[in-house]
């Protein structure tokens, strides 16, 4: 399980051996507090390896406020790491991810129905190397945010 969360570093390396090989990588991120089983399992299907990547504990704080994340980024990473759709879990420090997406440049770039195509960071970046971007259909209820306020209320 381990051997699949990798620095930003090993996951270039690794980038360029999925390349040398001719397989797709599909790219996706977020803070993954929540899982998404059946978001991931359609991102994997359009390629031959995934590649997710979540936003360092200090950059959720910051995109979501202090009583964010749930799950420390560590503990976010091994449990990503344990499912069969992803191949790879790498932690990045930005809001966006738009510096790793560039350095990775991804085949696919895959992101939740709440984000339109204009919406998703680093789209330019793919595309312009021959990439696609997809947003996936938005799953109702499948948010850490409206999970929370709804445990509130209880």
């Amino acid at each position: 399980m381990k051997a699949k969360i990798l620095s930003i570093d090993e996951m270039l390396v690794e980038r360029e051996r999925l390349r040398d090989a001719g397989a797709r990588l599909v790219f996706t991120n977020g803070v993954f507090d929540l899982l998404h089983v059946r978001y991931l399992t359609e991102a994997r299907a359009l390629g031959e390896a995934l590649v997710v990547a979540i936003n360092s504990d200090r950059a959720v704080r910051e995109l979501k406020g202090p009583n964010r994340p749930v799950f420390d980024e560590n503990e976010r990473a091994e449990i990503l790491a344990a499912l069969r759709q992803v191949d790879y879990v790498v932690v990045f420090d930005n809001i966006s991810p738009r510096t790793l997406i560039s350095q990775l440049v991804p085949d696919v770039l895959v992101k939740g129905g709440d984000y339109q195509l204009d919406q998703i960071h680093g789209r330019e970046e793919v595309e312009a190397a021959g990439g696609k971007v997809i947003s996936l259909p938005f799953i109702d209820g499948a948010s850490t945010t409206t999970l929370i306020e709804r445990m509130k209320k209880k």
